[in-house]
């Protein structure tokens, strides 16, 4: 009885010859080896799929901007943007400071109007990286 190793490739490792050759064959089909793999994950570019950020949980975004940035509709960039987690304190555009500190891993947000005012006050302060940065997540929430 010969012993084959799980990770063993007939067509690699081992010398194909006359007297195993029918072996190799049927191992090939038990295992499978001339199937394609089919892609086991994949983003629906649709908006159907695309949450609700107006009201989803920071886990929730996070989760769903790392399964963007795998499948490379957006970049590093805007996948660290939007994983940083909420400041205790901020400030919307009127200048008023909002308090954050209540919102949990599991509580849902604002996510889109949080950043959308993010966005208004780099641009009134004239910060470029940040605005570039918030344009990008904007438009990323804006799908």
């Amino acid at each position: 009885m010969e012993i084959l190793s799980v990770r063993s490739s007939p067509s690699f490792l081992f010398k194909r010859n006359q007297d195993n050759s029918n072996y190799y064959s049927e191992l090939e089909e038990q295992i499978g080896t001339k199937t394609k793999a089919s892609a086991s994950f994949q983003i629906d570019e649709t908006n159907a799929n695309a949450p609700d950020f107006s009201a989803i949980s920071p886990s929730e975004l996070r989760l769903y901007a790392r399964q963007s940035f795998d499948a490379g509709a957006i970049d590093q960039d805007t996948y660290a943007a939007i994983s940083e987690p909420l400041p205790m304190r901020t400030i919307d555009p009127s200048g008023n400071i909002l308090d954050l500190s209540d919102v949990t891993d599991a509580t849902s947000f604002n996510f889109r109007d949080y950043y959308k005012d993010q966005l208004q006050i780099a641009t009134s302060i004239g910060d470029p990286q940040t605005v570039e940065r918030l344009n990008s997540v904007v438009s990323f929430l804006d799908v």
